[in-house]
């Protein structure tokens, strides 16, 4: 009996590894065009750290020291989405009202994303685009359903950045995985 446990043992083991390399290799294969391309993640354009200066003439223009190239730039400090294409000629830009926790200025890449799901404070989001994680804090993008752009709850740890359901349509199309994210003050 302990020949024919063992045998079974090692043929379910076998269909797991195999089931696991099946898996992993639908994953590679369905991989976003770029996501795989080491030169576009790892650039890191210089991004300042302390405030970037402003156009005063032109408050929602896109700060100069915010990267170059297709990203999208989101400023802490003025609660503002800039949706850049690669010839750095802005697409969009919007304000959002961002959530409890801030992510630390640097550069990002998109890494996950979810249609609808159901936001830390309870409500009901869409087109969600998650960037990175602070303190076990998910911080990304996203659009209430019933569109509300309120305050957070300042007792509730949230990372969620917060589009009318427009803006957040756009960053949908615009931010796909491994889409570069720069944060600046």
């Amino acid at each position: 009996m302990a020949g024919s446990s063992s045998g079974i043992v090692a043929g379910l083991t076998a269909a797991a590894v195999a089931a696991v390399g099946f898996l992993a290799y639908q994953a590679s294969a369905s991989v976003p065009a770029g996501l795989g391309d080491t030169a576009r993640a790892s650039a890191s354009p210089a991004i300042a750290t302390s405030k970037a200066p402003r156009d005063r003439k032109n408050p929602a223009a896109l700060p100069p020291a915010s990267g170059k190239g297709e990203r999208v730039v989101y400023s802490v400090d003025d609660d503002r989405v800039w949706l850049v294409a690669e010839n750095n000629k802005v697409n969009r830009t919007f304000k959002v009202t961002p959530g409890t926790v801030d992510p630390a200025t640097g550069s990002y890449a998109v890494t996950s994303r979810s249609n609808a799901i159901t936001g830390t404070d309870g409500t009901p989001i869409q087109h969600v685009v998650r960037f990175t994680n602070t303190g076990g804090i998910a911080i990304g993008f996203s659009a209430a359903v019933s569109g509300a752009t309120r305050e957070p709850d300042p007792t509730v740890k949230s990372g969620g950045i917060r589009e009318s359901v427009e803006d957040g349509a756009a960053m949908w199309e615009f931010a796909t995985i491994g889409q570069s994210v720069v944060v600046i003050r």
